[in-house]
């Protein structure tokens, strides 16, 4: 393909969005750690670089054009402009929008309109399209897919005079029948489409004006059928979004299985694209893995475990219903059951963190263990140390955060409170039932108890109901 080639894409994303049910525009509705809009995007990016075009965007925003903007503008690696539709009268008047909008729109070669609510689209089907436009020479291209029932969408009305489109309001009983339809997805000589634009008008079921009036008989233009229906679901309600979740989630799924993860039930696992797994490591159903995830290799990920934005090395057991959130954890440990490790926790080599155990902006030494029931943060803790159950640092004075510092080698007792901001020393003991505040030296003993009174045949005056002594 010609380098010279200037492509302009058009990503048509102003729809209200009613039916999806969400307060957000409908270009930004998640999915799979991403927003719809992302997945056409980033396969016209992908599809521009495969094919060594130089390519522009330009995002058609109306309904919470400001959102939508926001979301995208920073992407520094492609042009990118955002023209306004201010009124919802179809396609044709989206694209008229576009080029009012983009001051580079009318200089480009070529011209590609994609939705913004088709995630299962890629650059393949891209790839074709463009190739067999160029291969004919035409004019514009549309693609199209056969369905069993193609209620509600365009019919591809084919004919020797060549083809065009015909919306479902304005289908005659015949027409209706017709399985080949029309999926949005275009390329047009650019010049093309501004000669047609120009005399689309409005006079339809639906009082709109439509793009697809740019292909009519004796036109030089073509259609593209596809064998795969499922690449062009558009997304307009909660079914087709879960539709989509669960074609990404198994092709995402089967991408980590062919390279030795081993995913139990690959139905109920779910797996961002943006993460990556080491080979041999075990993930059980009902795991979650979010954003710039790294798991290790021969790593188990029992079920249950939500792990976003960490780095999980070698070997490392994260154990059921934990939840890790921009943590790092070294190799060979164990987390969990129930334990949350928060942003900032920084785990070290064989170190256990047991459950109902809480981290938080902690730096923790290799076989450190935490076992039970304890909350540690803004913590500095040396290597080989032991804290008991029910340990708490008390971090927070009511206005500010204060740091604990524990040396390596030292054994803390269960129901220990470190009121921060304080130093434990190396090789020190803490005695268990202690409230700690003040530092304790290198190979120092600490212990903070009242003094213990037992008085003699004194519980009857307390002790009432089932509990009550009973008298000879």
């Amino acid at each position: 393909m010609s380098k010279s080639d200037k492509l302009g894409v058009a990503i048509l994303a102003a729809g209200l969005g009613k039916r999806i049910g969400k307060k957000v525009a409908k270009p930004l509705v998640p999915l799979m750690g991403m927003k719809l809009v992302d997945y056409p995007l980033s396969a016209a990016i992908n599809f521009s670089k495969e094919n060594d075009l130089e390519s522009s965007f330009g995002i058609v925003v109306g309904h919470q054009k400001e959102d939508v903007q926001k979301y995208l503008e920073n992407r520094d690696t492609i042009k990118m402009s955002f023209p306004v539709q201010k009124e919802q009268l179809g396609t044709a008047d989206a694209l008229k929008s576009y080029y009012v909008g983009c001051d580079w729109a009318k200089d480009t070669d070529y011209t590609m309109v994609l939705c913004a609510d088709t995630p299962l689209l890629s650059k393949n089907e891209l790839t074709t399209l463009w190739k067999t436009l160029k291969n004919n020479n035409w004019d514009a291209i549309a693609a199209s897919f056969n369905v069993e029932n193609p209620y509600g969408y365009g019919r591809m009305i084919r004919s020797e005079k060549g083809f065009s489109i015909v919306e479902e309001k304005d289908a005659n009983e015949d027409q209706r029948k017709i399985t080949e339809v029309n999926s949005g997805l275009y390329i047009a000589k650019t010049s093309y489409i501004l000669e047609q634009l120009s005399g689309i008008d409005s006079n339809n079921e639906a009082g709109e004006f439509y793009l697809t009036d740019i292909f009519k008989p004796n036109l030089n233009v073509g259609i593209e059928c596809f064998p795969d229906a499922q690449s062009f679901l558009g997304v307009n309600n909660p079914i087709q979004l879960e539709e989509a979740l669960f074609v990404l989630k198994k092709k995402i799924n089967t991408f980590h299985q062919k390279r030795g993860v081993h995913i139990l039930d690959s139905q109920n696992t779910y797996i961002e694209a943006s993460v990556e797994i080491g080979k041999g490591t075990t993930i059980y159903p009902g795991s979650y893995l979010h954003g710039n995830t790294q798991i290790g290799s021969e790593c188990m990920i029992e079920p249950g475990a939500i792990i976003k934005d960490s780095k999980v090395a070698d070997e490392t057991s994260i154990r059921a219903y934990s939840y890790l959130e921009s943590a790092l954890v070294a190799k060979k440990c164990a987390i969990g059951p129930y334990a949350r490790l928060r942003p900032g926790t920084d785990i070290g080599e064989e170190t256990k963190i047991g459950n109902f155990v809480e981290i938080k902006k902690a730096k923790l030494g290799s076989k450190v263990g935490v076992s039970h029931l304890s909350y540690v943060g803004d913590a500095e803790i040396g290597e080989n140390v032991n804290i008991g159950c029910g340990f708490i640092t008390c971090n927070y004075d009511g206005a500010e955060k204060h740091l604990t510092k524990i040396g390596k080698n030292s054994f803390i007792g269960s129901d220990t409170q470190m009121i921060a901001p304080i130093n434990i020393g190396e090789s020190a003991f803490v005695a268990s039932g202690s409230t700690i505040n003040q530092d304790v030296p290198d190979q120092g003993f600490a212990i903070s108890r009242g003094r213990q009174v037992t008085k003699e045949k004194l519980a009857a005056k307390f002790l009432r109901g089932k509990w009550a002594i009973k008298k000879d």
